[in-house]
């Protein structure tokens, strides 16, 4: 099994974390984020794999090795929780970034410089009581298509490239957003998560359907979603019994969320499922992550599963990169 690829992970009070050969041994980010930070999001840049930029409790980071070490972007952001970053696909030097309280920025330059769009969200909401930006996503295949979810404000999109936004309904009945994703198949179909349910739309988000997930998982609370690289049919969720659970599993679906089979774990998670990590060097290596700091890795696009010995405080965010 080959360990030539590495591993950052982002945690809440114990900063990031960064292991150079696939897990075995890990060091603590030491350069430019704190040891304290809250690390709540980590994106890979699209066209250079040693490039990571990071959303912590103080604005946005950027690594140019792998996350073995960060430098603070001066931003608006600077005393925000940055929980998001999307690349946009054809010019990875447009960065969108999605905060706590919810908002949205937007660099043209790779991230030297930002604005904040002009985009309606609620200041307040009964759940989580700070709204935050919980999903963010390029579409892959119309640049100017970006979709926005905020856990507890419902969907923005945007089809000029975030400089309008236009909050989605249309069957999407839970305004509780997880995550999203777009998947380009036969018919280009954008996925949402909720706690009880992942609805897809096929027309740019104006109408929704739910999955049914509920009858499905074994645990049907809904964090995030991956799609396997080569194959986006090849759909993944974590799940988990509740919000502040105490196990949890993850599910694949072969058949872009038709049906589904739970996968099998080494081990029970100590909590619910909460991310992945993928890249197209490997479309088979998938990397998962408990919300209490467990590991999992699959090298056989989520056949089979090992743990990672090495555990973390909570984690929110997950990539790994060639070497």
């Amino acid at each position: 099994m080959t360990k030539d690829f590495s591993i950052c992970v982002g945690t809440l009070g114990t900063g990031a974390w960064h292991s150079m050969d696939g897990g075995e041994t890990w060091k603590r980010v030491g350069k430019g984020l704190w040891g304290e930070s809250r690390v709540f999001g980590l994106a890979v840049h699209p066209k250079e794999p040693q490039t990571i930029y990071a959303g912590a409790d103080d604005g946005i980071y950027r690594s140019r090795d792998q996350g073995q070490s960060f430098e603070h972007l001066d931003s608006p952001m600077n005393a925000m929780d940055v929980w998001k970053i999307a690349f946009d696909p054809v010019n990875p030097e447009t960065i969108f970034a999605g905060t706590r309280p919810a908002a949205l920025f937007r660099s043209r330059d790779g991230g030297q410089h930002w604005e904040q769009l002009t985009v309606d969200m609620a200041e307040e909401c009964a759940n989580v009581r700070i709204p935050r930006v919980t999903a963010l996503t390029v579409d892959p295949s119309d640049h100017r298509v970006v979709w926005a979810g905020v856990e507890v404000d419902g969907v923005r999109r945007s089809l000029d490239g975030g400089e309008t936004w236009t909050r989605i309904a249309g069957g999407l009945n839970d305004p509780d957003i997880h995550d999203m994703a777009v998947r380009l198949t036969e018919s280009k179909t954008v996925l949402t998560s909720t706690p009880r349910e992942i609805f897809a739309s096929t027309d740019t988000g104006q109408s929704w359907r739910g999955l049914g997930v509920g009858k499905h998982f074994r645990f049907p609370y809904c964090r995030s979603i991956a799609l396997k690289e080569d194959n986006p049919r090849v759909l993944f969720v974590a799940t988990g019994d509740a919000a502040v659970g105490s196990t949890g599993a993850i599910q694949r679906s072969k058949d872009g969320g038709e049906t589904w089979e739970m996968l099998p774990l080494p081990v029970e998670p100590n909590t619910p499922m909460w991310a992945f990590a993928t890249h197209p060097s490997d479309p088979e290596l998938i990397l998962a992550c408990s919300h209490y700091g467990q590991l999992f890795a699959s090298h056989d696009g989520g056949d089979s599963w090992a743990k990672l010995r090495r555990e973390f405080s909570q984690i929110r965010a997950l990539t790994w990169t060639p070497n």
